[in-house]
């Protein structure tokens, strides 16, 4: 089993995505993945791309008597903002990154047909993608008015997922502070075709400014709903920012912070037993590699071990079992986790290219695919860049 070679990262960095260059289809002979030498009809998908809002839809689609609370979208200074009152919900260093990428052709819901060329170009046949500057409406203040957002985010994916002709697969926004609300939500999500929802990492706080504790038995009622619509979950890092200051090169220190962000609501998984009551719960874990899934099953292993005395929930299974038959987990470049495939399983990875974020392999998506085909041959591959995420989204 072979690393990737060191030219995969070149000494001089890979550059703003703006001004990287995808592999010319062009100049290429044949699909990718033939010269990749993958199985013949292996469809390259990717498991993890974004995609920025740039139409200003919440207030156009909001009723008249309420558009004066509808957040809005804009363009400023090569990004799209989200924001309300003229002012944006997305400075600092997050309105920093979405500059590097915002103004590509592709980027945003204005230009479908330029991002399916941009990625064909990049060797990508398919994509599921999920929100960019959007997700600083994970927690709008007024939950009713938070609720028709997501509702109308979930109508303009699925207006693109139908215009891209099978390219394009969005990823929807629910309820998840209450019940009704989830059943109504996901209830839409499967009406208009989504596969899948983004669930926050870090859910907020209910009236009584209590943090919502998914593995509470308070919770319950919102898995049972979103168990019975049989969509998978989807994690996403990106949603906590380093605790103390950063005086230089403060966006990879949170980015740092970031792809480690998976281990609490895993633990939640497995010891709050969120998946013995919820047996039939599909979860995917998107953007923070894979190579953190070894130790964190080794450390729930011991963990286990130690404090099993203590428990107020005892397991059903043993801890491996959670993993392998509830978890899957995308990475874009990750040599120590393709070392590791065996502990991981190769059915329980998807490959993806990140477009259009700095850390994606856009403009180098061809290498990123060879090293996971001279990790575990062609067969496997297929299954890691393609069957396995056709197969968690249900397509």
């Amino acid at each position: 089993m072979s690393a990737p070679t060191a030219t995969l990262y070149p000494p001089e960095g890979f550059g703003a995505p703006k001004h990287r260059h995808a592999r010319a289809a062009a100049e290429a002979n044949g699909s990718l993945s033939a010269q990749l030498g993958l199985p013949s009809g292996t469809e390259i998908f990717s498991a993890d791309n974004h995609i920025s809002v740039a139409d200003d839809i919440f207030y156009e689609r909001f009723p008249e008597e309420l558009k004066g609370q509808a957040p809005r979208i804009w363009y400023e200074d090569g990004a799209y903002m989200v924001g309300i009152n003229g002012k944006s919900w997305v400075g600092g260093d997050f309105g920093r990154v979405l500059m590097q990428y915002d103004d590509m052709a592709g980027a945003a819901t204005n230009n479908i047909e330029a991002r399916i060329r941009e990625l064909a170009d990049d060797g990508v046949d398919k994509e599921l993608a999920f929100p960019n500057a959007v997700l600083a409406l994970f927690h709008y203040p007024d939950r009713t008015l938070r609720e028709r957002v997501f509702r109308i985010y979930n109508e303009t994916m699925a207006e693109l997922q139908e215009r891209s002709n099978g390219h394009f697969y969005g990823v929807g926004l629910i309820n998840w502070w209450d019940p009704k609300g989830t059943r109504s939500t996901l209830e839409q999500l499967k009406s208009l075709g989504l596969k899948t929802f983004l669930l926050p990492l870090n859910p907020g706080k209910d009236d009584d400014g209590n943090i919502y504790d998914y593995g509470s038995s308070a919770m319950d009622a919102v898995w049972d709903e979103i168990e019975d619509a049989g969509l998978p979950v989807t994690h996403h890092i990106g949603e906590t920012p380093p605790k103390t200051p950063c005086q230089h090169n403060s966006v990879v220190v949170g980015m740092m912070i970031n792809v480690d962000s998976f281990r609490e609501q895993f633990a939640k998984y497995v010891f709050s037993g969120i998946l013995d009551r919820h047996p039939k719960l599909k979860i995917g874990w998107f953007e923070g590699g894979i190579a953190w899934v070894p130790t964190a099953l080794q450390d729930a292993e011991h963990l286990l071990a130690s404090y099993r005395h203590m428990f107020n929930h005892d397991l059903q299974h043993d801890v491996r079992y959670y993993w392998d038959n509830h978890m899957s987990a995308s990475f874009m470049v990750d040599p120590l986790g393709l070392q590791l495939i065996d502990r991981i399983g190769v059915e329980r990875v998807f490959w993806s290219s990140d477009y259009p974020h700095n850390e994606s392999t856009f403009g180098y998506s061809e290498k990123s695919l060879a090293t996971v085909v001279d990790a575990v041959g062609p067969d496997d591959a297929a299954k890691i860049v393609s069957g396995n995420i056709k197969r968690f989204l249900g397509i």
